[in-house]
């Protein structure tokens, strides 16, 4: 594969992970400063990673978001954590990584990603419909869902 199939299938991969709309506003700000870096990022992380057969999405989906826990990288976190429905985790899945990561990456590292469904737009809040009023109420109790007694999303 050349470098042009190289970023083709990156691409590819990229809209697929991360949606249409996230990746046609990145290319929006492209400028000659970081223009090199996302062609980069494109044919590299998504070319050459991301299309490996060893490796289901899923998979790298937890493995990406357990290694950005440990990094402390919440940008890319809240980005991953979104993308990772579009590769078929689950929300229960992700509490996993999360307490696994409590044990390997500290717990400093999980208690702020788990904030991230109550403070970061409701990341984790869109992997699972909200059906149920009681049941949203408990999930709000552990951080993870918000609703007024309207039963309107605030997150």
């Amino acid at each position: 594969m050349d470098e042009k199939q190289r970023y083709e299938a990156g691409m590819k991969v990229r809209r697929e992970v991360l949606g249409d709309a996230h990746v046609d506003r990145s290319l929006e700000k492209l400028t000659p400063f970081n223009g090199e870096f996302q062609e980069m990022i494109t044919r590299h992380a998504w070319g050459d990673i991301w299309t490996r057969p060893g490796l289901p999405r899923h998979t790298r989906s937890l493995i990406t978001i357990a290694m950005l826990i440990g990094m402390n990288r919440e940008g890319e976190l809240r980005l991953h954590l979104r993308a990772a429905k579009n590769n078929g985790v689950t929300r229960d899945e992700i509490k996993e990584v999360l307490m696994q990561s409590a044990i390997y990456c500290g717990i400093p590292a999980a208690n702020a990603t788990f904030h991230l469904g109550r403070n970061g737009g409701g990341v984790v809040n869109k992997f699972e419909p909200r059906t149920n009023y009681v049941n949203v109420a408990f999930m709000g109790a552990c951080g993870c869902y918000f609703m007024t007694s309207d039963k309107t999303d605030v997150c």
